[in-house]
Order: C-alpha cells, then sequence, then structure tokens
C-alpha cells in the first residue's frame, strides 16, 4: 500500500480512512468487554467474533492512514498515541453499553450502516479502500444479520425483553445520526470517485432498520435531538475511561510485544 501512486501524502484519504478505523476499533473495544456477560456462551462468542472482525478491519484502515498522510505511522501508534481529541469515531461507538439490549440496537444500527458503506465503497476508485470494503462488506453481512435477527428475537420475546428492547432503540436513536453528517471531506473524496458520502446512504438504511424494527413488533423512534461532535474529536465522558482501559497494557509495558 502506498499514499498515491506518487508516493506523495494524501490528507484527504488519510483522514478518511481514520474516522472509519476509529469507528472500528472503538466498537470492537465496547463490545469485548461484554465478553462473559453475554445471556449465553454462545453469544460471547458470537460478540468476541464481531470485535476481531472490527478489529481487523480498524487495523487495516488505521495502517492506510499513515501510510497516506506521509507519516508511516503504523496501526499501534494510531491507536495507542493519539490524545482523546484526535479520535474521529462517532460518538455511538464509545456509548456504555447499559444492557444486552442496549449492545443489541447500537449493533442494529451500526451494522446496516456499515454494510452499506462498504458495498458502496467497493467501488472506490481507490483499489486499498475497494478491496477492504470487499472483505468488510462480507463479514457486515453476517453482523447485520445477527444484530437483526435478536431485534426480533427479544421485540417478539418476553413483555419485559420487549419493553427492554424498545427502551433501548430509543437510547440508541438520537446518536444515529451522527454516521449520516454531511461533512466537506466526504463529500469531495465521494466526487472524486475515491470514497463514499454516508448522507447518500441514509434512506435505504431508513428503509431497511425500520423493516426489522416493525418485524420485531417494535416502533422506529423519533429523536428529539441529535448527537454531534465525534467527527471533530469531541467525546462523551465515557470516552476517557475507555480509552484508559485499553492503553493500560501498552502504559505498562511500552515496547511490549506477544
Amino acid at each position: 500500500m502506498t499514499a498515491s501512486p506518487t508516493g506523495t501524502p494524501d490528507p484527504d484519504l488519510a483522514a478518511y480512512a481514520l474516522r472509519l478505523g476509529d469507528d472500528a476499533l472503538v466498537l470492537s473495544q465496547r463490545l469485548c468487554a461484554l465478553v462473559t456477560r453475554a445471556p449465553t456462551i454462545e453469544e460471547d462468542l458470537a460478540l468476541a467474533n464481531i470485535a476481531l472482525d472490527l478489529l481487523g478491519h480498524a487495523r487495516l484502515l488505521l495502517t492506510y492512514s499513515g501510510e497516506s498522510d506521509g507519516t508511516n505511522r503504523s496501526d499501534d501508534e494510531l491507536a495507542y498515541h493519539r490524545t482523546e481529541r484526535e479520535f474521529r469515531n462517532t460518538l455511538l461507538m464509545e456509548l456504555p453499553p447499559a444492557d444486552f439490549a442496549v449492545t443489541i440496537a447500537r449493533q442494529l444500527v451500526y451494522a446496516h450502516y456499515s454494510r452499506l458503506l462498504f458495498g458502496a465503497l467497493e467501488k472506490s476508485s481507490d483499489e486499498t479502500l475497494s478491496a477492504f470494503a470487499a472483505r468488510a462488506a462480507r463479514e457486515g453481512e453476517y453482523h447485520q444479520m445477527h444484530a437483526s435477527q435478536w431485534t426480533v428475537r427479544l421485540g417478539r420475546g418476553t413483555q419485559e425483553s420487549r419493553r427492554r428492547m424498545q427502551a433501548a432503540l430509543e437510547h440508541i436513536w438520537p446518536y444515529a445520526a451522527e454516521l449520516f453528517e454531511p461533512d466537506d471531506l466526504a463529500e469531495r473524496l465521494d466526487a472524486e470517485g475515491r470514497a463514499v458520502a454516508p448522507a447518500r446512504l441514509r434512506a435505504e438504511w431508513e428503509r431497511e432498520v425500520a423493516a426489522v424494527i416493525d418485524d420485531a413488533r417494535l416502533s422506529v423512534p423519533t429523536a428529539s435531538w441529535q448527537a454531534t461532535g465525534g467527527r471533530s474529536g469531541l467525546h462523551t465522558e465515557a470516552f476517557g475511561p475507555l480509552m484508559a482501559e485499553f492503553r493500560s497494557v501498552r502504559l505498562q509495558y511500552p515496547g511490549g510485544t506477544w
């Protein structure tokens, strides 16, 4: 992988890969924290496998970002040696999981978004992003199926599971809009055929997610506000403790290898 055919830095491409990589990295960390806390052993394994897929996405994207910005920073350097304000993940990814239903609601929102995004990104004129997206889209099909099936199972389950799944959707819904926020960077790269402006995926995402929620006999929430700021490095109070935990071993054993 190279920054460009001429080897010159490409800050737009680097910034785009970084934001996608940060989304995957932070969500992976949140899912890993749920292993041994899921309702069944099988679900522990399922969440762990999804987290590993996301970690793989993060490694590829962060590595490409470091190559594209001209610094040649590794995925580890970008993951462990940036300040909190330098992370560009959406706020949805860093929310603490209040319960299993909240985890599933977030996965429903993100998995449908990411599958659509990576499916469209397969057509990128950037060979590295296109190859990454082809793999990620296939993995995303499982993530989407997993989240959709659990949404229906909880929605059609007991009165309590239905109540908690609906409450989880209400809790998560205001954070979904940030995934589709229009901005100059994504729109510029989209116009060049190198990336995908997520705003043009929103209508299809809404149709897909609404169909799952309807199948679960739940109601699509109406958000009274919309979260924003993550793409600019403004994060929630939960982000600091999450990053402290994520970096704890690295700080204790700097330069350590396993």
